[in-house]
């Protein structure tokens, strides 16, 4: 699952800001982070020490406060889509050997969400006609993938596993043939 997730916020990502002028060094990073975040496995289960955690090791951040902010920027995603997200973190911040490295995955974690968030918010302003603009855009770069990518993309869309308003996932379906 953590696979998926990661391969659509690469999508999610790409859409969000695609234009052919906008290959910026922002962009490549975020496209390099989304790819980093599909090779992470998730985790099976969350420690039972989570329960009585008030704040992460080295951090002044509450798992309650992480939760609002997975709940708050991935709305698109079902509530058991949101929990695994929030398990899997929440697994890793707890874990003794992670207090180090707790406070930089948060605030990663957080600057990626908030993005993801934007980038609902933005698409969601989009015309009829954006929309189709984006959407042929979209066909011609579509052809440029891998039939494994582009299976996984028409699998994320049909799954509603990206930021994308169902108006706009339609045409990006169709667009996949």
């Amino acid at each position: 699952m953590a696979r998926v997730l990661g391969r659509s916020l690469f999508f999610a990502v790409l859409l969000a800001f695609f234009s052919p002028a906008r290959a910026d060094p922002l962009l490549m990073f975020l496209v390099g982070m989304a790819k980093e975040i599909a090779s992470i496995p998730a985790a099976a289960t969350v420690p039972d020490r989570a329960a009585g955690v008030d704040t992460y090791p080295g951090t002044s951040v509450e798992p309650a406060g992480l939760k609002r902010l997975i709940n708050e920027s991935f709305t698109y995603l079902s509530v058991a889509q949101r929990n695994e997200i929030f398990e899997a973190l929440n697994a890793e911040l707890v874990k003794p050997g992670n207090v180090t490295v707790s406070a930089p995955l948060i605030e990663t974690f957080a600057a990626r969400a908030y993005q993801i968030r934007a980038a609902q918010q933005q698409l969601e302003k989009l015309s009829q006609r954006e929309m189709q603009v984006l959407a042929t855009d979209f066909e011609k770069e579509v052809k440029l993938l891998s039939e494994e990518d582009v299976a996984q993309l028409r699998q994320a869309l049909e799954k509603n596993l990206l930021p994308v308003p169902s108006d706009l996932s339609r045409l990006l379906l169709a667009a996949l043939g």
